[in-house]
């Protein structure tokens, strides 16, 4: 096929290490181990889509094949075959490419292992390059694991996946990996303005910054927008503008995303539907306006935390200033509501046909949120609003006093209480602790008796405050609970401290340290001796003391 007719993508294909960009690191790691001839057995390159996984899999294998340095310009004298070629066009009769997404097969898998007992024909290494491998079902897994383990010396493995994360780790542990990172956009600009003076093409700045961003760090996927970019406008005589490749895109102004969100954060719904509506009238994709707004949400943070962008190079200066000027009268609650709900749009977005209402439904939503309160405000508003109204006995006397036929107010509903108190249940005053319990026992209160018994060590009992020890044993809600009963028995307000001083026994260490002395001097009776003599197999399990009533034993 004539080069000049295939796409950018094929056309400037990379064929040497020298030609990858943005994968240093990795070129570095692997040319020296090729050098050195300490090649692993197996290769694993893993990146997200057009990084150049697939690429360099090619490249490796030319580069272990190759009869001169491959590092450099030598190229093959006349008389020898050479490899790199072969290989470039997929034709090389020991270089094998499987795609396991179309054979995901344990036969598949046996068919290239049946092979890898053969000698390679022409080339020094076999070399097998499995494409998309986490597609590999769990038995071609499986009968690959002692072959990766122990190769023969003339076979390779080069495995490249997108999704890292489903290979098995007996897979990984057997594999040298290769982690392919997204290309910076300042990297696939200088890159994409090679590619335009190569093919003469008449595009501007701004439009190879806004291809590159929309890649999202895709090397193939740049290319491919270029080559769209130029065949769509150049070929007719226009040059390629930011405002063409938006409308090819489906993009919108960043300016205008950015207006949109200081309308939502006015709260202003009117400007804000007639903003969106203005967007997708030159063909915007709502989803990606949705992206767009959560990067200026993210941008808003950042603003919120680090002060003023200045050295992000993806926000001009004049949407910068207007960041900052814009988050001034913001908290870091409202920004995090306002990424949860757009991360919950994209969800909505989804399940409505209408990609155009659904948006600015969700919309409506957002330009609300200015006014809800903060959430941790709220919680601490019933709070005390249940504590205040709980226990004011002067609101509460007032309100049973109103007539049933006069209209509540909104106050009159929040302040009456659930309960009324019973002014004939206060008590006057609790003097100890033990009376204290008795009372929570009289008023059934299970779970505070159980705390107060076998849970709370006492440092200091007054009235209106009790000291205890710090125990994790204590139930979740003890103190509140103790603190509204005290009040509702007592008509005062308890306050409850937890201590790092040492406490006195609990009541249950109290009764058990009395029952365990009333049985040792039980045992030294004359009437359990004779009873042990007649009954030697006899246990004592209870005492009680004479004259005690049961209930106090």
């Amino acid at each position: 096929m004539d080069n000049n007719k295939k796409p950018l993508a094929l056309r400037y294909r990379p064929q040497k290490f020298q030609e990858l960009i943005g994968q240093d690191s990795m070129v570095i790691s692997i040319q020296n181990a090729i050098k050195l001839k300490r090649i692993p057995n197996a290769y694993l390159l893993t990146g997200i889509r057009g990084t150049g996984k697939t690429t360099t899999a090619r490249i490796i294998a030319k580069a272990i094949n190759c009869k001169v340095d491959f590092t450099s310009d030598q190229k093959c004298s006349e008389g020898n075959f050479c490899h790199c070629e072969s290989i470039t066009n997929s034709n090389h009769i020991d270089i094998l490419e499987m795609d396991a997404a179309s054979k995901t097969g344990i036969d598949d898998i046996r068919e290239i292992l049946e092979a890898s007992k053969y000698h390679p024909s022409t080339a020094k290494y076999k070399v097998f390059i499995i494409d998309e491998v986490h597609m590999l079902s769990k038995q071609a897994f499986n009968a690959l694991l002692k072959t990766l383990e122990e190769p023969p010396p003339h076979l390779k493995f080069i495995l490249a996946t997108t999704e890292v994360k489903k290979i098995p780790v007996t897979i990984l542990s057997r594999c040298q990996r290769f982690d392919l990172r997204r290309i910076k956009v300042e990297e696939m600009k200088l890159f994409l303005k090679k590619i335009c003076d190569k093919e003469k093409a008449d595009v501007d700045e701004n439009s190879l910054t806004l291809i590159s961003k929309s890649s999202e760090g895709s090397v193939r996927d740049a290319l491919s927008i270029l080559d769209q970019a130029i065949i769509t406008h150049n070929l007719m005589g226009e040059k390629v503008t930011e405002d063409k490749v938006r409308t090819m895109l489906g993009l919108a102004d960043d300016t205008k995303i950015v207006d949109l969100m200081s309308y939502i954060v006015e709260g202003n719904i009117e400007k804000s539907i007639n903003a969106v509506e203005e967007i997708f009238d030159i063909g915007a994709d709502p989803k990606l306006v949705l992206h767009s707004l959560l990067d200026v949400c993210y941008l808003m943070t950042r603003t919120k935390t680090l002060g003023k962008i200045s050295k992000d190079l993806s926000v001009s200066e004049s949407d910068a200033e207007r960041l900052n000027v814009m988050v001034k009268d913001l908290d870091m609650t409202y920004l995090t509501m306002l990424w949860h709900f757009l991360i919950k749009g994209l969800e909505d977005l989804n399940l409505y046909p209408n990609l155009s209402i659904a948006f600015q439904m969700l919309l409506t939503r957002l330009c609300h949120l200015k006014n809800m309160p903060d959430p941790q405000s709220v919680y601490e508003y019933k709070e005390e609003s249940k504590i205040n109204t709980k226990h004011n006995k002067t609101s509460n006397q007032k309100i049973n006093l109103q007539s049933t036929t006069q209209i509540k107010n909104v106050s009159q509903e929040i302040e009456s209480p659930k309960q009324n108190l019973n002014q004939n249940n206060l008590t006057s005053k609790i003097n100890s602790f033990e009376e204290l319990i008795s009372l929570v026992e009289k008023n059934k209160e299970i779970q505070l008796k159980f705390d107060l018994e076998k849970n709370v060590r006492l440092v200091k009992f007054s009235e209106g405050k009790i000291d205890i020890e710090f125990n994790e044993k204590l139930s979740k809600n003890f103190i509140k609970n103790l603190t509204s009963r005290l009040l509702e028995w007592t008509g005062n307000r308890w306050i409850i401290t937890l201590s790092k001083s040492k406490g006195d026994q609990t009541i249950y260490e109290k009764k058990n340290e009395v029952k365990k002395m009333l049985f040792e001097d039980a045992k030294k009776t004359e009437i359990y001796k004779k009873v042990m003599e007649l009954f030697p197999n006899a246990e004592l399990t209870n005492v009680e003391e004479a004259g005690k009533k049961e209930e106090d034993i």
